[in-house]
């Protein structure tokens, strides 16, 4: 299965989430936020198929961190999330370096399907 970094600054919302993807058996790895989730995607030389990240954090949000990981790993596939449409708004400026934007709140199946079309996309960019 698919090897996910999950960085949201809300623990709550953090452990939901890795918890719902982990029951499609993906490997699921947490940050705090962007700048620990970019450390984290450093240190391991962009070894994860699917960065899945709120927007709105402290110290790093996820617009940063989507603009420095698809500089410096450009394979890795990036999904936001957001509760906030103005995050939404400051979003749509990047379709060619993310996959997508699911708002919150959303249904546990929801952010599954999501996951999986995501990482769906990248197999069909690299295996056409």
């Amino acid at each position: 299965m698919a090897r996910i970094l999950i960085a949201d600054d809300e623990d709550s919302m953090r452990s939901l989430v890795s918890r719902a993807i982990a029951m499609d058996g993906h490997e699921i790895v947490t940050a705090q936020d962007g700048a620990e989730a970019l450390e984290i995607i450093v240190r391991e030389n962009g070894a994860f198929d699917l960065l899945l990240t709120d927007i709105k954090m402290p110290l790093m949000d996820g617009i940063a961190l989507a603009l420095a990981v698809a500089r410096d790993f450009p394979d890795l596939t990036i999904l936001l999330m957001t509760g906030f449409a103005d995050q939404r708004e400051r979003a749509s400026g990047l379709d060619a370096i993310i996959y997508d934007v699911i708002t919150k709140p959303f249904a546990i199946a929801d952010i599954r399907t999501a996951v999986a079309d995501a990482l769906a996309s990248k197999k069909r960019i690299n295996n056409p």
